[in-house]
């Protein structure tokens, strides 16, 4: 997994003539089919995922890639959007969401052959004002969220979705910028926002959520880490000492690794009450991590490296990539793990 703010895909302008008018050449990413082509997988790529025997990919322009023999053989898939595309998650086999900018989520039920839109900006936030004009002026915060979600609805889907987790094939969640962050519990097809279910009063950004038997962690700017109470079904604040942002996490059962810029890496044994900082030895932002079949976690960085773990993220060795890319995200794959950042998709083995 890897949580790069991708740019915008740019509108043709360029390319207009003095006959037609700038404007008039403009579609919309969200409209827009990405475009097949045979070097996709050497252009930029955020996110990765397993599923199944399988590895997905996602990237810039809306495209996805699908590998079927643990990520040295990379193909097409068609994708509705050609958004820029940040993160990507299989709760099975089957079904996966993929999310990213202008808001969009795309669900597919085929294991990555195919996929469709269920969700995007411009219905976030209409879905927002809905839900939070219901609630009225006696709920904590909605006043505030209903405002904001008006004003989205003036400027248009512009803010992105950063990563995307699944419970099961029905339940999930979906995270992005200014604290954006909706449920769902009937696999996308509705979605519910929980941003006033949150410790987040500063609608800091939101870079990654993972879960595991113990809970569900969110991991953002400014230091923040929130784990899920079940019981108020609310995303609580856990203490931390590092201010600085976390762009993802490797959850566990009882045990938690964070991270993030700088060569940050902070690690819980119990939930998150307590952290003991990780010695990483870089100082470059560390932007995907997972957790191997044999228990191994294996983390990749903006500087073409990979820390790899024997002992649940106490410790890790370092080791340059065979072939350098300024990794987004990494994702167990065969005899090693696929890779995906600016230059594309890649394999890279381990002993």
């Amino acid at each position: 997994m890897g949580r790069f703010i991708l740019m915008r895909a740019a509108a043709a302008c360029a390319l207009a003539t003095a006959i037609l008018p700038c404007h008039a050449a403009y579609q919309d990413p969200l409209d827009v089919p990405a475009r097949q082509s045979t070097l996709v997988a050497r252009s930029a790529m955020a996110g990765i995922a397993t599923s199944g025997s399988k590895v997905a990919a996602v990237g810039r322009r809306g495209h996805i890639l699908i590998a079927n023999d643990a990520g040295t053989t990379w193909i097409q898939s068609p994708s509705p959007v050609s958004s820029d595309l940040v993160a990507v998650h299989f709760a099975s086999e089957r079904h996966g969401w993929a999310v990213g900018h202008d808001g969009v989520v795309l669900h597919s039920g085929d294991g990555g052959r195919s996929w469709a839109k269920q969700f995007d900006g411009r219905a976030a936030a209409k879905t927002t004002v809905a839900y939070y004009r219901e609630a009225g002026s006696g709920q904590a915060g909605s006043d505030a969220l209903l405002a904001d979600a008006q004003r989205y609805i003036e400027q248009g889907p512009i803010h992105p979705f950063l990563d995307v987790w699944f419970e099961d094939e029905q339940k999930g969640f979906v995270v992005g910028a200014f604290g954006q962050i909706f449920a769902t519990e009937d696999g996308g097809n509705s979605w519910i926002p929980w941003m006033d279910r949150m410790d987040n009063p500063n609608s800091l950004h939101l870079y990654g959520i993972r879960g595991s038997a113990d809970g569900i962690y969110v991991v953002g700017e400014q230091g923040l880490i929130l784990r899920l109470d079940k019981e108020k079904r609310r995303f609580v604040a856990l203490p931390g000492s590092y201010q600085g942002t976390y762009f993802g996490l490797v959850a566990e059962q009882g045990t938690l690794l964070v991270f993030g810029m700088r060569g940050n890496a902070f690690r819980s044994s119990d939930s998150g009450r307590t952290w003991n900082k990780v010695d990483t030895r870089l100082s470059e932002g560390i932007t995907g991590g997972t957790r191997l079949a044999d228990g191994r976690i294996v983390l990749v960085t903006q500087g073409s490296k990979l820390l790899i773990s024997n002992d649940g993220g106490a410790s890790f060795t370092l080791r340059k990539a065979a072939v350098p890319n300024a990794f987004a995200g990494v994702a167990a794959a065969g005899t090693g793990v696929a890779v995906v950042g600016a230059q594309g998709v890649g394999f890279e083995k381990l002993k």
